[in-house]
């Protein structure tokens, strides 16, 4: 039995960063960069471009704290839209990495000062269900296809947030959200594949949600980091009473990361 005074959840941080596209969620990493940390990104997205450009801009001399490795399946139009071109490989590549490195490290093993990035949620979601469509072809009701992927992901958040993991955690989503019967948003969820894993089973496996947003626009659109539930998306922070309600997307994940710390 240990003492809730004695009680320590360990000292890695696991954060759930929520955004629409074009939120700005990958360019804020460079905060993290500026701060020291070296980020291990498994780029899903092919969309790290704009991280590069801001480390150029802000910290050169820091490029190379940052590793990526890109893994997508490619795809062309059809006559229903996108469609799977060649063999789907992504997701089995991905998790190749996540148990060795290309450099033959483990990232289980990563240290203190290295952040492991997943980018995103969303496109994993979509590269297992490709795996598991390649897997199964002969599976007649789709839904049977979207159940086994959304348990191999689920074992995926369990794996990057559990105490065999060490190093920090950063797991970027898009975000889905429900509407009424005029179509106005109600409720906002992080997206993996599917709907049964974004409102309960994602959530439960971070102590750390928060939501890049753009409010207002053109000139006077500012960008923000929100860690404090809105009306739309629930947020939390483990360390509520030194975490900002809102941060500025341009340092605020560095700020995150140093208010969960202290």
């Amino acid at each position: 039995m240990v003492k809730l005074s004695e009680h320590t959840s360990g000292d890695a941080t696991r954060i759930l960063y929520l955004g629409n596209s074009g939120a700005g969620k990958t360019g804020s990493l460079v905060s993290l960069v500026e701060a020291g940390y070296n980020l291990r990104i498994l780029d899903m997205d092919n969309g790290v471009g704009i991280l590069k450009q801001y480390i150029l801009h802000q910290c050169p001399d820091r490029i190379n704290q940052v590793d990526v490795e890109t893994r997508r399946d490619n795809y062309e139009m059809g006559m229903q839209g996108p469609k799977l071109v060649g063999k789907a490989k992504a997701y089995v590549e991905a998790m190749k990495l996540l148990d060795k490195w290309t450099d033959d490290t483990k990232p289980a093993e990563w240290d203190r000062k290295t952040i492991f990035v997943l980018d995103s949620l969303t496109a994993l979601g979509r590269a297992c269900f490709e795996h598991v469509k390649a897997m199964y072809p002969s599976i007649k009701e789709p839904r049977q296809w979207y159940n086994l992927a959304q348990d191999m992901l689920h074992t995926n958040i369990a794996n990057l947030t559990g105490g065999n993991f060490n190093p920090h955690v950063i797991i970027i989503t898009h975000v889905r959200y429900e509407v009424d019967k005029e179509g106005t948003p109600t409720k906002g969820y992080p997206t993996s594949v599917g709907r049964a894993l974004g409102p309960t089973t994602i959530p439960s496996y971070f102590n750390n949600m928060v939501l890049a947003e753009t409010q207002g626009a053109g000139k006077y659109a500012k960008r923000i980091i929100k860690t404090v539930t809105t009306g739309l998306v629930d947020l939390k922070a483990e360390n509520p009473f030194k975490v900002a309600a809102e941060l500025p997307l341009e340092t605020g994940m560095a700020t995150l990361f140093k208010s969960l710390q202290s």
